[in-house]
């Protein structure tokens, strides 16, 4: 098994990536570009995934780490929530 020297290596972060991605993707070609606190909270907690990823990444030990992607998960649940009242409202 190689041994992973950057958070960029990740593949979890990797698709947390893509999930920020598609969250700016659909924040700028959907309606909801004129619903700015609904958009920044939803682009806000799209990229905490991936912040928090990479910050416990570059924290020294597991324990930290575990704790981090913990955040990380809570912060996916924000985004899976957030997304099923996007689509509720028709933004998509």
């Amino acid at each position: 098994m190689a041994t992973i020297r950057k958070f960029e290596d990740l593949e979890i972060w990797q698709l947390a990536r893509q999930l920020s991605q598609q969250v700016l993707f659909i924040s700028k070609n959907t309606e909801l570009k004129n619903d700015y606190r609904f958009k920044d909270q939803i682009k806000a907690s799209s990229g905490s995934v991936m912040d928090n990823i990479a910050e416990g990444f570059e924290r020294d030990g597991n324990l930290e780490f575990r704790q981090y992607l913990s955040i990380a998960k809570g912060s996916v649940g924000e985004v899976r929530s957030q997304c099923y009242r996007l689509f509720d409202s028709k933004y998509c």
